[in-house]
């Protein structure tokens, strides 16, 4: 498992790289002395795992966490903390933070955490991947139908609304967004139109 680690304190960081050191199938891949920096790293990085402290100049860890969800939303966490506070426990908690460690502890309770986190990351990561499964099989049966009722010319609200789905894609082809249009001229449905040619307009640039 790829790990980054970031803390403010550079013996935590010393002693938590050490620990890791230990661990049969980790590697410690970046190391940030604050927030803003962890989640630059982990945009260069991609790691499995952030260990992240909580109170942290320019970022603090939640929030660090919170953003490196939004480029990689597979990442565990574990959190440290030189204490236990349950409010910001809960607050860990209600954004998907897996662990949680008191400070000190020991080589025993971080590799303990990264095997529970590691499990939590796996069944992520088939649950994202089984849900990509789903959308593919659902947008080629969309292009599919497409095929069909730009064929014969369909401009009823069955297709308006398979053109629709079509076109929230922000990866949807060109001619499906064209032959949208088309429909919603004839339809003389203008602000829907409207809408969309801001849509091509802004694929266009």
């Amino acid at each position: 498992m790829r790990v980054l680690i970031a803390d403010d304190v550079q013996e935590t960081r010393r002693n938590t790289r050490l620990m890791l050191a230990t661990m049969d199938d980790v590697e410690v891949v970046a190391i940030a002395s604050n927030g803003l920096q962890a989640v630059h790293l982990a945009r260069e990085h991609r790691p499995d795992i952030v260990l992240l402290d909580i109170n942290m100049p320019e970022m603090d860890g939640l929030t660090a966490y919170k953003e490196i969800l939004k480029i990689r939303p597979d990442t565990g966490c574990i959190i440290i903390s030189a204490e236990k506070d349950p409010a910001t426990l809960r607050a860990a908690m209600s954004i998907g933070v897996q662990e949680y460690l008191i400070k000190p502890f020991t080589v025993d309770e971080l590799e303990e955490a990264i095997a529970r986190v590691r499990t939590r990351v796996e069944q992520i990561r088939i649950k994202l991947a089984q849900t990509a499964q789903l959308q593919r099989q659902r947008e080629a049966y969309l292009a599919q139908l497409a095929v069909e009722y730009a064929k014969s010319r369909r401009i009823d609200d069955k297709a308006i609304e398979v053109f629709e789905q079509l076109a929230e894609n922000p990866r949807c082809e060109m001619r499906w967004l064209q032959h949208l249009a088309m429909i919603y001229v004839v339809r003389q449905k203008w602000e829907r139109l409207k809408i969309l040619a801001e849509k091509i307009e802004k694929r266009s640039k």
